[in-house]
């Protein structure tokens, strides 16, 4: 299973504005993922919040990260951001440790 990983970082100022945005750019990765989510660190950071989107067992890597940028664009969700989306693929791992090499 793929999990996908995006994270990036906007103003407190902002959170409100980019939060119908937000949503919009994970609604567009339902279709190539079984889960997805919204979260945000507790606290800030100086006035700058953290928010990661997750998506959970990613059908086709690719596609998902075309829909999201576009969706990103589309959503104006960009103009919030203080930085740039960072992304990340993380795989379940086995429960045997023989089964690592596979």
């Amino acid at each position: 299973m793929t999990n996908l990983y995006v994270y990036y970082k906007l103003s407190d100022a902002d959170r409100k504005h980019a939060l119908a945005p937000a949503h919009h750019v994970v609604a567009a990765g339902r279709a190539w993922s079984k889960r997805t989510a919204l979260l945000a660190r507790p606290s800030s950071d100086g006035g700058v919040a953290t928010w990661m989107e997750v998506y959970e067992d990613v059908a086709d890597t690719q596609q998902l990260e075309a829909a999201l940028a576009a969706a990103v664009d589309e959503s104006g969700l960009a103009r919030f951001l203080t930085g740039k989306r960072r992304s990340e693929l993380f795989v379940e791992l086995p429960m045997d440790a023989a089964r690592l090499d596979d």
